[in-house]
């Protein structure tokens, strides 16, 4: 049984759950006010609920926690997009109980952030992890968030959808503008159209020399598909430039690195080169370019060079439209003519030669190559 007691001029209210004794405050003088407050947390402890001061104990920086170790133990790929977005969250409600994260008070981050310049996309994104959070806290056993009180958060309207291309041009003048270790990089990028995390972490053990083809395995891209590369004259040449930079690292030093591209200094992966890129594309006269915009481009020159658009999907790792989600079934030799008819029609862009040099037909004993 419950009990009502004074202290100075403000009724408390102390009842039980499972043996467990609960003190809290009416927050009034009034004894009707802890009667009604006492009645009600008995009435919800009758059907298995928490108490609500077991909910008012709970603040933001627990449920941001645990919002990050759930994307750290399912090994989420977009775990550094989500620690982003809870430090600006972090912003405004670090310390703050659940219980005052409010729909008013989520208006007002929002209005904050829109202040700031952030983009509606970017808001939506930190909306969404703060919406996961709370989702995740009453999820809880024993919960950590009222489950019937959680705040409505409205997602903002979106109209950032970009539709930016290199041209071949373009793509010449941006590259000649990189630093030389970057140049054979943004190659590959422009040509399979692949994105900046999956060419950055590509290693030696996904790359066949002999056969002329690079693998992503399951688990190695973001959509989790495997995909299988074969490269063009060039893109090989490219692949036996970086094989000898890595001999010549590990002369220097006296370490073999298992990435295919390593940075500027020979001493690990590529990683930021926002600067360098940024520089590029103002000498090159494209200022506002995004590295993103290679995927797009790389779809285009195949689906131009006569390349199906599945096969040109599969090979790009692009699934946002159901259209070819519904025919992304090809084979070994699609791809490889694929490779073919991309090298031929860059090399007519160029107009005479590869990118950087000539083109030669590919091996044709790599036809018959049956890949798994």
């Amino acid at each position: 049984m419950g009990m009502i007691y004074k202290r100075g001029n403000v009724w408390w209210i102390k009842y039980y759950k499972n043996g467990k004794s609960f003190r809290e405050s009416s927050k009034s003088s009034k004894k009707m006010v802890a009667k009604r407050l006492l009645d009600r947390r008995e009435g919800n402890i009758a059907q298995g609920k928490m108490p609500g001061i077991h909910f008012e104990k709970v603040g933001f920086d627990e449920l941001a926690e645990n919002f990050l170790r759930d994307y750290r133990i399912n090994q989420k790929k977009s775990l550094k997009r989500a620690e982003g977005s809870v430090n600006h969250l972090k912003k405004v409600f670090q310390g703050t109980r659940a219980t005052e994260i409010t729909t008013p008070v989520i208006d007002e981050y929002i209005e904050m952030r829109m202040d700031t310049g952030a983009a509606n996309a970017t808001i939506n994104r930190e909306l969404s992890a703060l919406k996961r959070m709370l989702n995740l806290g009453a999820e809880q056993s024993p919960p950590l968030v009222d489950k019937g009180r959680t705040p409505k958060i409205k997602m903002l309207a979106e109209n950032n959808v970009r539709k930016g291309f290199f041209e071949h041009d373009q793509f010449i003048a941006v590259r000649s503008a990189l630093p030389k270790y970057l140049r054979n990089f943004v190659t590959i990028a422009y040509k399979e159209g692949w994105r900046l995390e999956e060419i950055e972490a590509l290693t030696w053990d996904q790359v066949d020399r002999k056969l002329g083809i690079i693998r992503l395995e399951p688990g190695e891209t973001k959509n989790d598909d495997a995909r299988v590369a074969y490269l063009d004259d060039e893109e090989k040449g490219i692949i036996d430039e970086q094989w000898s930079l890595r001999k010549q690292a590990f002369s220097r030093r006296g370490k073999l690195f298992p990435w295919v591209f390593l940075n500027r200094y020979g001493t690990g992966r590529i990683k930021d080169f926002y600067k360098s890129w940024r520089k590029a594309c103002k000498a090159a006269g494209v200022p506002g370019k995004f590295f993103h915009d290679f995927r797009r481009s790389a779809v285009r020159n195949m689906v131009r060079a006569g390349v199906p658009e599945n096969v040109a999907m599969k090979i790009s790792g692009h699934k946002t439209r159901s259209v070819f989600d519904r025919y992304n079934i090809v084979n070994d030799a699609d791809l490889i003519e694929a490779a073919k008819k991309r090298a031929e029609y860059l090399a007519k862009m160029s107009g005479a030669g590869t990118i950087s040099g000539t083109v030669t037909k590919i091996d044709k004993k790599r036809e018959s190559t049956n890949v798994g």
